[in-house]
């Protein structure tokens, strides 16, 4: 194979960033043939990248990241309307400035011995396809949730393409392809019932899936492997490369990175004995109400567990980690003296890996479930928004891979109670706990399957050798 340059379009905002870069260095270290220029998009209200891509750049040189030029974003009603028809609005708006800066990537490597082999395009940015077509060039999609999302979306379209109307939290349990159990409804994303522009974003976006030469999802074989099966079985879909985990081990810069705190946090850890404490973190956008953080507070004290809790507020609050004392029970912090730690932001990926923490409260976003079972950590399932409901629902129901806390948990629905919640830490934090050794036989299957000669090494060479092919 000749020298190949493959244009990379991910979705705006950090987490999706990140995500398709981590995607790009692993193509990379497969191939050494193989190039990368990234066309970065900088949306309004989400968190600066510029730390973030400074730190890929210096450390694998053949990645190139050109920052857009900034265009007029949508109504900001939109957005209060529907994130996600938000976002695709916005990228939408953008593609006068990717066709000017493809244009010259192909240009500035007309007399070299490199050529461009392809799009591999963030699934939000799905309407790019029309740019790769114009160029030539076959577009991959990638996914960086799971399959069982990529099966839900689907299903969305067939169902749509029958029916035409947005889904109600009341309709029965669906049965969507791939997915073994039926699928309670109050466990799909809110955007399905969403009639402001999330139904149809979801609608829009799943249509243009089949325009792919292939679709890139961010698990693994062995993680689930029923979804996977559904989806070679039906020619309407493109092929699928499972190539996960793509994960970020060496964690990120973060705008509230402070290293002093960082070392506390660790200092503290390396003081506690193995699997004995359990970690509450909801993500960059994971908050809840005062009322909420209260029986969060309540139940970690039940449960006895030492803990180490990221704390957030709605970004209605004066900043996303006020003072404690100002949201917590009453002698909260008297009581539990040495036996936790509060704190704002926190390095999650150490945190994972270290020995003390023996259990994660998570929103189950992908990229956190996909971490706690890389480090062997069962998790206990407080969704939050997104995909994560249906995340929570399948590695309960579907897995066995987590502890149920909550499925369908919203950041607008009834309170969680304390009892709850100490009842399913003490669950998670059972040192022989079925779940617990599901999870520890789960990471090894993992790691297995991205070493040479398992099933994502060998998917991912595929994919490199089907880009080479269909260019």
């Amino acid at each position: 194979m000749k020298k190949q340059e493959l244009i990379f379009i991910p979705g705006p905002g950090v987490g999706h960033l990140s995500s398709c870069l981590e995607l790009a260095k692993l193509l990379l270290d497969h191939d050494d043939r193989l190039s990368i220029t990234a066309l970065v998009m900088n949306m309004p209200f989400t968190p600066p990248v510029s730390s973030y891509t400074r730190s890929i750049t210096a450390s694998q040189p053949r990645i190139k990241l050109v920052h857009l030029p900034e265009v007029d974003p949508p109504p900001s009603d939109l957005l209060r309307k529907s994130g996600e028809a938000y976002v695709c609005d916005f990228i939408e708006s953008s593609t006068p400035q990717v066709r000017a800066a493809v244009t010259d990537i192909i240009s500035s490597l007309s007399n070299s011995d490199v050529r461009v082999a392809g799009f591999v395009l963030d699934f939000f940015c799905v309407s790019m396809i029309d740019i790769a077509n114009e160029f030539s060039l076959p577009p991959y999609i990638f996914i960086p949730s799971n399959a069982g999302f990529l099966g839900l979306t689907l299903y969305l379209l067939e169902r749509h393409d029958e029916i035409s109307e947005v889904m109600k939290m009341s309709d029965p349990d669906s049965l969507i392809p791939g997915i073994f159990n039926p699928v309670p409804a109050r466990v799909l994303p809110d955007a399905v019932f969403n009639e402001d522009g999330g139904y149809d974003t979801y609608v829009k976006v799943a249509r243009r899936f089949r325009d792919g030469k292939g679709i890139i999802v961010n698990t693994f074989a062995e993680l689930e492997p029923f979804v996977l099966r559904s989806f070679a079985d039906d020619h309407r879909i493109p092929p699928v490369y499972p190539v996960g985990p793509v994960l970020q081990l060496k964690g990120q810069p973060h705008p509230e990175l402070n290293q002093d705190q960082v070392d506390r946090i660790m200092k503290w850890l390396d003081e506690q004995p193995q699997s004995s404490v359990v970690f509450l973190c909801f993500g960059s956008y994971g908050s809840f109400s005062l009322p909420q953080v209260k029986e969060i507070a309540l139940g970690i004290e039940q449960s006895g567990f030492r803990f180490l809790w990221s704390v957030r507020f709605p970004l209605s609050t004066s900043s996303p980690f006020m003072n404690p004392e100002d949201a917590l029970p009453e002698g909260f912090l008297e009581r539990t003296e040495g036996r936790g730690i509060m704190c704002g932001w926190a390095p999650q990926v150490e945190v994972l890996a270290h020995r003390a923490v023996g259990g994660f409260v998570s929103h189950c976003g992908w990229n956190s479930i996909l971490e706690s079972l890389w480090y062997g950590v069962p998790i206990v399932t407080f969704p939050i928004y997104a995909e994560q409901q249906l995340n929570a629902f399948r590695m309960v129901k579907e897995l066995g891979l987590s502890v149920e806390l909550k499925l369908d948990y919203r950041q607008d629905g009834d309170l969680v109670s304390a009892d709850e919640i100490a009842k399913s830490v003490t669950c998670a934090m059972e040192s022989d706990s079925e779940v617990r050794k599901k999870v520890k036989e789960m990471s090894e299957k993992g790691r297995e399957s991205v070493m040479d000669g398992g099933n994502s090494f060998t998917s991912i060479t595929q994919l490199i050798e089907d880009i080479a092919g269909n260019s």
